[in-house]
């Protein structure tokens, strides 16, 4: 009869007991390492279950905005056969975090830092429907009303023009030529000669045909000016035949520096003018210094571009369009609506039910594909980004791509410390939502083709619903007249822009952005906010990413903007365009 088996062991006697062979040990090495691996998968799941949750909950958070019943109603106020339109372009943004995130074709750094600040605004405006706007939001400085317009204003003689006639063929697109515009007029009455309707010079980057006579009133502009200069539609016939190139009478860019002093032309310019009888400025743009610079002359200056230019009736009629749609049909008369609609303000009905009126902002995307190419800066596209940008830069920016070549150009993580790239339409509305914009807040994008399309628009139709276009405000029909004529489209976003109660520009360096401003301080009475972001202070709030909060992104966001809404008058060589308040173009009130 067999003896009975022994009670078992402790494990660690068991281990270390002679008596329990190799083979007993490695099998109790492996169920002891079983044991272990069952452990590690629950933890793992534990971690997995955590991630999940907090993606649940964020697509929870972005699929209430979405929601009609968690949205406040908005009645919008358009054209009726466009709000079908408008609604299926805002029912095709994304619908979660994960495909807002992943809207670029590649995940950078600055892609995952906007996907979380993305997330922080949209809870902060869910909660802020309830509450009310700031109250600086849609006013300016009260000091802003001291300054009224008076470049009107004439105390000499008007000039016969008898030194000969110039004429200038001006490049770039409509906001560039009008600033060559304003300049050709100031040269011709500093020269004392007479001046041809200036010429456009055909751009593979605008692709618009479009003249003078297309885009702005050639009489109005010959006649309101006939007290300055004098102004003729072509050059005499004995002069036409001449060979401007042979006989030297063709100066392009080369031959006049950037912002030239008036000295410059009465050296350079007036003996070839004498001489010859014409001189054509070639490529003329930005070729006039705003300091030093005759009073008299600033204020011609001045006078040209916030009087003189008014555009021809086609556009202001369709820009009555879109503000009355924009405004609700409100009644609101005002000397910058009379400059930009004309007679076509004053003939609009609009209707006598202040309900019926609303608030609108208007953003300017400066986000097109030259401007991103040009900046050589990058927006988380990854290698095919980069592919397509060089691409269109030796297409259309060849200069540059020879540069690149021969030339150790600052990265494009320094060229974003340093304030130097286009805000993304991402940027954009986390600065929108910072100020304390709400949700509701009806929003007039202007600009063209965004780069990147309805992905890179996501965020921004995501967060703000509200938003229409010229193409979603106007029919078809409408629209046809200024299909292919990109300058032309452009001013009807100048128009839409520089009317509304608020604007948000994303590019301070952007010409449109630049006159719409400047038109807004010299007609806006103190009334006409403008939102215009230092860049560079505000990279350095967004590299903060990973750990700021919202309250402090907000905080220090409206402490930027609040900075650059302050009053001041012109500084020295600042644009007139963008900065009329001087002496020379506007009159300062004192209350």
């Amino acid at each position: 009869m067999p003896e009975p088996a022994p009670p078992p062991l402790p494990l660690l006697a068991a281990a270390s007991s002679p008596a329990v062979g190799p083979l007993q040990r490695a099998r109790r090495r492996q169920q002891h390492h079983q044991r272990r691996g069952w452990r590690r998968p629950r933890g793992l799941l534990a971690w997995g279950a955590l991630v999940a949750f907090f993606f649940v909950m964020n697509w929870w958070m972005f699929s209430r905005l979405q929601d009609p019943a968690a949205r406040p109603h908005f009645r919008l106020r358009r054209h009726p056969p466009r709000a079908d339109a408008a609604a299926a372009s805002n029912s095709s943004s994304l619908s979660t975090l994960e495909e807002v995130a992943g809207t670029a074709k590649g995940k950078g750094p600055h892609r995952v830092m906007l996907t979380r600040l993305l997330a922080l605004a949209a809870h902060a405006l869910a909660e802020a429907e309830t509450r009310p706007e700031p109250n600086d939001l849609w006013e300016e400085p009260i000091n802003a009303t001291m300054w009224r317009p008076c470049s009107d204003q004439r105390d000499w003689e008007a000039s016969e023009g008898t030194n000969g006639y110039i004429m200038i063929s001006a490049n770039g697109g409509i906001n560039q030529q009008r600033v060559a515009i304003c300049n050709a007029v100031t040269i011709s009455r500093l020269l004392n000669a007479t001046l041809v309707i200036p010429k456009f010079l055909y751009s593979n980057v605008w692709l618009d045909k479009s003249q003078f006579g297309d885009i702005y009133q050639e009489d109005y502009f010959i006649n309101y000016l006939k007290s300055d200069i004098r102004i003729v539609k072509d050059l005499p016939v004995e002069l036409q035949s001449l060979d401007l190139e042979a006989i030297g009478s063709l100066v392009n860019d080369t031959d006049v520096m950037k912002e030239a002093k008036p000295s410059l032309y009465v050296k350079k310019i007036l003996p070839i003018l004498l001489r010859n009888r014409v001189v054509h400025f070639i490529g003329f743009g930005n070729r006039l210094s705003f300091d030093p610079i005759p009073s008299d002359l600033q204020r011609l200056r001045c006078r040209c571009n916030f009087h003189a230019l008014r555009f021809v009736p086609k556009i202001q009629e369709t820009g009555a369009i879109l503000v009355e749609r924009l405004h609700g049909h409100r009644s609101h008369l005002s000397p910058l609506k009379d400059n930009l609609l004309g007679q076509v303000a004053v003939k609009s009905a609009p209707s006598t039910n202040k309900s019926d009126a609303s608030k609108y902002l208007a953003v300017h995307l400066r986000f097109e594909i030259d401007m991103v190419a040009y900046s050589l800066c990058y927006f988380g596209g990854g290698k095919d980004e980069e592919d397509e940008l060089e691409a269109y830069r030796q297409n259309h920016f060849p200069v540059l791509t020879e540069l690149k070549k021969t030339t150790k150009l600052p990265s494009a993580a320094f060229l974003r410390s340093e304030g130097k790239c286009p805000l993304a339409p991402e940027e954009a509305v986390l600065m929108l939502a910072a100020i304390g914009f709400k949700r509701s807040t009806y929003i007039y994008i202007a600009g063209a083709e965004i780069y990147g399309g309805k992905h890179r628009m996501a965020a921004i139709s995501r967060l703000y619903p509200s938003l229409v276009t010229k193409e979603t405000l106007l029919s078809p029909s409408e629209l046809e007249p200024f299909r292919n004529f990109s300058s032309q489209l452009a001013a009807l976003d100048f128009i839409a822009c520089a009317a509304a109660d608020a604007f948000a520009m994303t590019d301070p360096g952007s010409q449109f952005s630049s006159l719409v401003q400047g038109y807004r301080m010299y007609y806006g009475g103190g009334n006409l906010p403008t939102i215009r972001p230092n860049k560079r202070r505000l990279a350095s709030i967004l590299v903060k990413n990973a750990t700021i909060e919202w309250q402090e992104f907000e905080t220090r966001v409206r402490k930027l903007i609040q900075q650059t809404k302050q009053v001041h008058e012109r500084p020295v060589a600042r644009s007139i365009f963008r900065h009329p308040r001087c002496l020379e173009c506007m009159c300062r009130i004192e209350h």
